[in-house]
């Protein structure tokens, strides 16, 4: 969900909307659900609070939700898909 929607259901006093757990990589990092592809980026820095990190992608600064990632942590490398961290990478 893109930041914008996140944050209006938290207004609302909402949950935000979380994708099914089935949307996860696979080895290529395309989506095993809709066959897109995760957009790889590192994380900038984390909004615990929120459940939220953001991170640098095509240039442009965005939050992205952690619900579906555990243990992601600044610096991290991680796949984002719709708006959602779908895999932390393991460093190379």
């Amino acid at each position: 969900m893109p930041r914008d929607m996140a944050d209006e259901h938290r207004a609302a006093g909402r949950e935000p909307m979380t994708v099914p757990a089935a949307c996860s990589p696979d080895a290529h990092g395309q989506c095993a659900v809709c066959a897109d592809e995760g957009l790889e980026c590192r994380v900038l820095s984390l909004d615990a609070a929120a459940g939220t990190a953001r991170v640098m992608l095509d240039g442009i600064e965005q939050s992205v939700a952690l619900d579906l990632v555990d243990g992601v942590g600044a610096g991290d490398r991680i796949l984002v898909h719709l708006g959602f961290a779908i895999a932390r990478l393991e460093a190379a």
